[in-house]
Parts: structure tokens; sequence; C-alpha cells
């Protein structure tokens, strides 16, 4: 059964306030941005959120300072880098939906426990203390090991949704998962319905 894309996502994203939160799974960061790239160009505003790693991290796919200035010239917006910038965005009524793409499971597992030691979880803890709905983009080589648990108690939180994963490389990566980034705006639409996207589970 293909995904459920959700009718209109050109218009429900219209006006929108969207916190978008990256994480350090580096490899998934280029599909992120592209699609906060879509979101801006369909009308909604983008508040850019970066852990500690991916700002201060140069990797084979980006320099932290080049990344920093790309986010910055999509969303008009320099990055919220600390837990201190993150921590008003729920109280203040900043944003009316939180995207953490991609998620690794180093953030999962901290979002699963409660622990709040980083901007992003600093971020999702702020928007769920206003029941702002938070939409997880998993991105893990362990999603079907150690932490398939923290996946099953997230999905079972109040104003949680997943982005629809599956295994990206099921032979070479038997326990990883990735989300299909193309669906984070639909995924976005629906969470913001108060509907979970489905199927959650799908082929790569």
């Amino acid at each position: 059964m293909p995904p459920v894309i959700a009718s209109g996502e050109t218009r429900a994203l219209r006006g929108l306030r969207v916190a978008f939160a990256l994480t350090g799974s580096f490899c998934a960061i280029g599909g992120a941005l592209a699609q906060m790239r879509r979101i801006v160009s369909l009308g909604a505003s983008v508040i850019p959120i970066m852990s500690e790693a991916v700002s201060g991290t140069d990797t084979r796919f980006y320099t932290a300072e080049g990344l920093r200035g790309e986010v910055a010239g999509i969303t008009g917006r320099e990055p919220i880098r600390t837990i201190t910038g993150a921590e008003p965005i729920g109280p203040r009524g900043l944003a009316d939906i939180l995207a953490v793409a991609p998620c690794t499971s180093n953030t999962l597992g901290k979002l699963a426990c409660g622990i709040n030691d980083t901007p992003v979880t600093m971020a999702v803890k702020s928007v769920l203390r206003n029941d702002i709905p938070v939409v997880i983009a998993v991105s893990t080589n362990d999603g079907l090991g150690a932490s398939a648990a923290n996946i099953g108690v997230m999905l079972n939180r109040r104003n949680i949704y997943f982005v629809p994963f599956g295994q990206d490389d099921p032979m070479g990566k038997q326990r990883a998962l990735a989300a299909r980034l193309e669906l984070l705006i639909p995924a976005l639409e629906a969470a913001a319905a108060g509907r979970q996207l489905q199927p959650l589970l799908c082929a790569l």
C-alpha cells in the first residue's frame, strides 16, 4: 500500500510556523535541507534549530560554518544553537509545529527518557508543554536494535508523530531505519490535524 499523501499540501502549510531541528545523522542532512526549502516555498516560516554536533562539526558532507550559512539562507534566520535560545519556543508560542529531521538514536533516546541537555531536546520539551505537535524523522543504524525500545516509547507519547520509515539497507545494515524525508511535508500536515500519516512502516 503506498503512503497516504494528504491532499492540498500546498495550502496546508501556508502561514504555518515550523520549528525545524537538525541532529547529527550527517548523511541525511542534505535531504532534510531539501525539505526545509520546500516548506519555505509552500509559504510556511521556519525557525531553524541545530544540535551542537550539527552546528559545530565539519564533515565530508559540509563544513559547520557552511551549513549554518545555508540554513540561514533558506530560512532567513540564524539557527538556534543553545538551550537557552530554544527554551522560549513553546512558552512564547513561536511555533505551530516542530520537526526533528533527521532525528538520531541519541536524540531519540534522550527524548524517550526525558533527558533535556541539547538545543533540540529543549525545543521538543518546550513545545510539548504547550501541546504543540512534534514530528520525528528517525535516522539510526540501530532502529531495530537498541533504539527499537525508544521508538516504541515515543510512538505511545501524546503529540508525537513520525515520518514514515523503513529499512534503508536491509542486507548491509540489518538494524538500520531511516525516515522517508520526502514524506516530511505530508507528515507535518497530518500531525497539524492530529493524525499520524499512514502507513507508518514503508519500503525505502
